[in-house]
C-alpha cells in the first residue's frame, strides 16, 4: 500500500536543517509500517528499535546521554553498521523509554546528521505526565487512518485516484457511479490499514468486521493498561456513548447521555485521555467565524467522532449488507457516518483544527468550519442528493464568506455563492500548502 505521508517523509529527509521527526497516531493506523517502508525504499540500511518489546534497548539510554555511546549500543543491538549518510534510525513506541525521547534533543544539538524517526501510540497521553520533552528540538507529523484517495490506490483504482488528483471534473462526473460504489465500501471498511488490506485481497466483509472489532478490543485493553485507574470506567462509558451521541439531530455532546446526572467535571479527564490517545476527534463550536478560530471556540459545546468511519460502523454494529442498499449507508444515524467520513478526510489532508458553527438561537448550523490561509471556509455536509443548504445560506448572509462549500451526492457545480463538491471528490492538500477547496473559489 502507498501512504501519502511518504511524500512528507521524503521532504523531511531532504531538509538541510533536519531534526528528529516524531510521528503521532493512534494504535494500528500504520506508523510502524510507514517508517519501515520508508526506510527500505529511501535508505541503504534501517536500524529499528521497538521499546515496547525490547527492554534491553532501554538500558542504552539510562546512563549519560552520550551520542557516541548510544550509537555504539544501537549498532550492537540491531546488528546494523549505522552511519549518518545512509541509515535510518527508528525508535518505535518511544513513550516506553522516556530517556530515549530526551535523547532526541542531544541528537539534534550534537549529531544532527543522523536521520531519526520516532513514533508512539500513546504519545499524546505521555506528554501530559510531566516528562521532560525536547521542545524545539524535534519535528512532528500526525498520521491518521487511510483516506479515500489512499483507499482507491490500495484497491487498484489508481485511475480514479488520478482523475481526482488532476481535478478532471468532467471525467469524474462520468465515473460517478463507480466513485459512489467505492465510497460506500470505504465507509464500511474505513481506513485502518489491516481492514483495507483485507478488502483489497479478499473483499471478505465478515472478516473485515472481525478485524475492526479486534482493533476496538485492543483500544479498550489500552484503557485498563495505560489510563489512570480512577478514570478507566469513565473512559469506557464515554467511549460507548459516542454512537448514541452521534445519532442525535445536532450531535452536540451531552454528558447526561453517558449516564443520568453525569457532569462535565466528572468526565473531563476521560475525555482528554481519549483525545490525547488519538481515538476520538473533537470538534468545538465557534461563536463567530473570525481569525483565529481558536479564540472564538466554545469549550463547553462540542461534538465527538471516532478516528475512523469503519470503526464507528463497527462500534454501532452496522450490518455489512447495508452496502448493497443504495445510499442508505450515508443516511444512517441521521447522516452521522457521512459527517464522520468528511471530518476524517479533512483531518487527513489538512491536519488542522476543525470547528462547527451554530446560530445563537440554534436556528442554523454549519457542520464544519476551517481556516484556509486568510479565508475561513464553511462546509455543510449532506448525505443525500436533492438537498437545500438553508443553514449554509443563513451563515453566508450573515458573514459573507469568500466562498461556501456543500459536500453532498450531487455533481460538482458552482453557483454565485456556493460550490457543491461531491462526497467522493475528496480535497487534497497541495505541496504549496494551499487547499484544493480554495482553488475552486472565484477570485
Amino acid at each position: 500500500m502507498i501512504r501519502d505521508a511518504t511524500d512528507k517523509l521524503i521532504e523531511w529527509k531532504g531538509k538541510a536543517k533536519r531534526k528528529p521527526l516524531i510521528i503521532h497516531g493512534a494504535r494500528q493506523v500504520g506508523k510502524t509500517w510507514l517508517m519501515k517502508h520508508f526506510g527500505e525504499k529511501h535508505y541503504k540500511k534501517v536500524a529499528y528499535i521497538n521499546f515496547e518489546y525490547n527492554q534491553r534497548a532501554s538500558g542504552l539510554f539510562q546512563a549519560n546521554l552520550d551520542i557516541d555511546s548510544i550509537i555504539m549500543g544501537l549498532k550492537i543491538e540491531t546488528g546494523v553498521d549505522i552511519d549518518p549518510d545512509n541509515t535510518l534510525i527508528i525508535f518505535d513506541e518511544i513513550q516506553e523509554c522516556p530517556r530515549a525521547l530526551t535523547s532526541l534533543k542531544y541528537f539534534n544539538e550534537q549529531a544532527p546528521g543522523y536521520h531519526i524517526l520516532a513514533a508512539g501510540s500513546l504519545l499524546g497521553v505521555f506528554y501530559h505526565q510531566g516528562t521532560s520533552f525536547p521542545v524545539g528540538k524535534v519535528e512532528f507529523m500526525n498520521l491518521y487512518p487511510m483516506n479515500y484517495l489512499e483507499f482507491l490506490n490500495a484497491v487498484g483504482e489508481t485511475g480514479l485516484r488520478e482523475l481526482i488528483m488532476n481535478k478532471n471534473i468532467e471525467m469524474i462526473t462520468a465515473f460517478k457511479d463507480r466513485y459512489i460504489s467505492l465510497l460506500r465500501v470505504y465507509c464500511f471498511v474505513g481506513g485502518m490499514p489491516e481492514a483495507v488490506a483485507e478488502y483489497a485481497e479478499r473483499k471478505d466483509l465478515k472478516e473485515i468486521r472481525t478485524i475492526q472489532k479486534n482493533i476496538l478490543s485492543a483500544y479498550e485493553q489500552d484503557f485498563s493498561k495505560h489510563a489512570p485507574g480512577i478514570i478507566v470506567s469513565r473512559i469506557r462509558m464515554l467511549w460507548n456513548s459516542i454512537p448514541g451521541q452521534l445519532s442525535k439531530e445536532n450531535r452536540k455532546f451531552i454528558y447526561g447521555q453517558i449516564k443520568s446526572g453525569a457532569r462535565a467535571k466528572d468526565y473531563e479527564m476521560a475525555l482528554t485521555w481519549l483525545e490525547d490517545s488519538g481515538l476520538i476527534l473533537k470538534v468545538n463550536r465557534i461563536k463567530k467565524p473570525h481569525h483565529p478560530l481558536s479564540s472564538y471556540a466554545d469549550s463547553g459545546a462540542f461534538k465527538i467522532f471516532l478516528l475512523d468511519v469503519g470503526l464507528l460502523g463497527a462500534l454501532c454494529e452496522i450490518d455489512p449488507r447495508i452496502i448493497l442498499e443504495g445510499n442508505r449507508l450515508f443516511t444512517e444515524f441521521k447522516g452521522a457516518l457521512t459527517e464522520q467520513y468528511v471530518l476524517q478526510q479533512l483531518k487527513s489532508f489538512f491536519d488542522l483544527s476543525v470547528y462547527y458553527w451554530t446560530a445563537d438561537k440554534g436556528t442554523a448550523e454549519v457542520d464544519f468550519i476551517l481556516s484556509t490561509g486568510d479565508q475561513i471556509l464553511p462546509i455543510e455536509v449532506k448525505a443525500e442528493e436533492n438537498v437545500k443548504a438553508k443553514s449554509l445560506k443563513s451563515y453566508y448572509e450573515k458573514y459573507k464568506p469568500h466562498r461556501s462549500v456543500r459536500m453532498s451526492m450531487s455533481d460538482y457545480r458552482e453557483d454565485d455563492w456556493l460550490t457543491n463538491i461531491p462526497l467522493y471528490f475528496v480535497p487534497k492538500l497541495e505541496d504549496s500548502g494551499t487547499y484544493l477547496l480554495s482553488s475552486f473559489s472565484k477570485s
